[in-house]
């Protein structure tokens, strides 16, 4: 054997888990994907480490612009959660640009939508995407607040899965929720 194979097969036994350490619980994982924050300073931190979308589709303005009327987002909220008044704010500037319609729901729609959709209830907000006619075709747009270009993208692939692309492609795009929530009783991870 060589000095730099005993040397990599060194490395590689140092730096490897050990055979018998468990793989991270389901709770733990939760724990790690989850970001209550209480201020305005800790909310800020989290959104800096989120990377933001910047290529996006040719035809994403059309879509937006031709099919913002005919969609209705609905979110979670809750009385001094910072990451909803954030949330918040981001659509109101995506219904002006687009004519989306936004509307709060209550907690106990919130996890009952959550519940169906088998994603567990981690706290506010919640925002999911659906045809202004039909309230049982569901997407989940947001779980926790997120930058307004991720926002963005998140609509366009929720009216786009609406219209027709495959699911698995959407979901696939949008898979990365940031989990900024609400600091707060119902904010943890439930296992």
């Amino acid at each position: 054997m060589t000095f730099r194979a005993a040397l990599a097969l060194c490395v590689m036994a140092i730096t490897a888990a050990p055979l018998g350490a468990a793989s991270p619980s389901r709770a733990d994982a939760a724990r790690a994907a989850i970001h209550p924050v209480a201020s305005e300073a800790a909310m800020r931190r989290w959104l800096g480490r989120v990377p933001r979308t910047t290529d996006y589709p040719p035809d994403f303005e059309a879509t937006m612009r031709g099919q913002g009327s005919a969609i209705l987002i609905e979110m979670s909220s809750s009385p001094g959660c910072l990451p909803c008044g954030d949330l918040w704010g981001k659509f109101a500037r995506l219904k002006a640009r687009y004519g989306i319609s936004v509307r709060t729901i209550a907690k106990s729609e919130a996890m009952l939508r959550s519940g169906r959709l088998g994603l567990p209830w981690i706290g506010h907000p919640v925002a999911w995407l659906r045809p202004v006619g039909d309230p049982n075709r569901l997407i989940p747009i947001a779980v926790g607040t997120d930058l307004e270009a991720n926002l963005a993208r998140n609509i366009y692939l929720g009216v786009k899965m609406q219209t027709g692309v495959r699911p698995a492609v959407g979901v696939r795009a949008m898979a990365k929720f940031t989990g900024i929530v609400g600091a707060g009783e119902s904010s943890g991870a439930q296992p």
